[in-house]
């Protein structure tokens, strides 16, 4: 694994506590995903190591998961960035279930360049069948936050300054 990374946090470990979740639910609430979350590690579907050339390229791009909340409602901001060069997605997201499920859309997308707004396009919402989604696993007092993803994948998050490692 790459170096900085909690080498505690394993498919295996995240499968466990996926089986927990699922039976039990994860008790999550909006205030414990709010957040600026930085990618860490990702497990393609059906793979038990992560993929280290997935993990170091998005920690390269540093890709980046923004979670508000707004008069009682969820926004959230998915986002590459080269250099000064930023691509991202925003939209609303919601809390469903008991897992719970976080389903978003991505209504609008960007560019910035220094900070600065050079282009921006609204995106269709999708259909109902389509919505996409992070089926929540956990969020560890030690600023992770882990996922599946809508396509089966699973991904693990970490806050700033945060890092857990033994």
């Amino acid at each position: 694994m790459a170096e900085g990374i909690d080498q505690s946090i394993t498919a295996e470990a995240l499968l466990a506590l996926e089986g927990r979740a699922r039976s039990e639910g994860t008790g999550l609430e909006a205030a414990d995903l709010v957040g600026c979350w930085q990618l860490e590690q990702v497990w393609p579907k059906g793979r038990l190591q992560a993929s280290q050339f997935s993990g170091v390229l998005l920690r390269g791009l540093a890709a980046q998961l923004e979670i508000r909340e707004e008069a009682g409602a969820l926004q959230l901001r998915n986002s590459v960035r080269l250099g000064a060069v930023e691509l991202f997605f925003e939209g609303p997201g919601a809390l469903k279930g008991r897992r719970p499920l976080l389903q978003f859309q991505f209504l609008r997308m960007g560019l910035r360049v220094a900070g600065r707004q050079w282009w921006e396009r609204a995106l269709p919402a999708p259909a109902p069948q389509r919505t996409p989604f992070f089926a929540l696993i956990g969020r560890d007092a030690s600023g992770w936050l882990a996922a599946r993803g809508r396509g089966g994948g699973l991904a693990q998050w970490r806050l700033p300054g945060q890092h857990g490692l033994s």
